[in-house]
């Protein structure tokens, strides 16, 4: 299953492709969208958009997750931050992928262990489980970090999921069916 991991931001969104086969996490690609400041938001939420489509059309990922929005200290950098996700977030359901969010205190806790790690911590811990000769930058760690949250949370929603009554329903492109 190839999952899509998405780091949102404005001026640089985050993306990170794994594959995941059974416990077995293999690296795909990962890098950033970068928008061009001296645009007006509307064109550089277009290049999200497009950038993100492209991506899933060239790897045709099985489902997506995203790094939900923090509160910051400034109430317009929010705003924008919103905005560029829900881009990122139309570019996916656009592509028909069902989308996971987590918080980035989840995130960290699954790759380094504990919610309150550095940028720096969750690099490194991203290197190391998918196997990479060198570290990522911050955008694409965050990203493939998002995508292997999601890859060790989706195997505890299909292990409860074979315990309930909904065991007879199948999973297709992140969604159950």
């Amino acid at each position: 299953m190839i999952i899509l991991g998405i780091d949102p931001g404005l001026r640089t969104t985050g993306f990170g492709l794994v594959d995941q086969q059974g416990q077995a996490l293999r690296y795909i690609a990962s890098g950033t969208i970068k928008t061009d400041a001296a645009q007006d938001l509307p064109a550089r939420l277009r290049t999200i958009l497009d950038g993100i489509r492209a991506i899933s059309a060239q790897y045709r990922p099985d489902c997506a997750a995203i790094e939900k929005v923090f509160v910051n200290v400034n109430p317009q950098s929010t705003l924008l931050l919103g905005q560029a996700r829900g881009a990122a977030i139309t570019a996916l359901v656009s592509a028909d992928l069902g989308v996971a969010e987590y918080s980035p205190t989840q995130v960290k806790q699954a790759i380094v262990g504990t919610g309150r790690a550095a940028k720096a911590q969750v690099q490194d811990m991203v290197a190391r489980l998918l196997k990479l000769p060198g570290l990522p930058g911050t955008d694409a760690a965050d990203a493939l970090g998002v995508a292997i949250c999601h890859a060790n949370s989706h195997d505890g929603l299909l292990a409860m999921r074979s315990a309930s009554p909904l065991a007879g329903l199948r999973m297709r492109r992140g969604r159950l069916v």
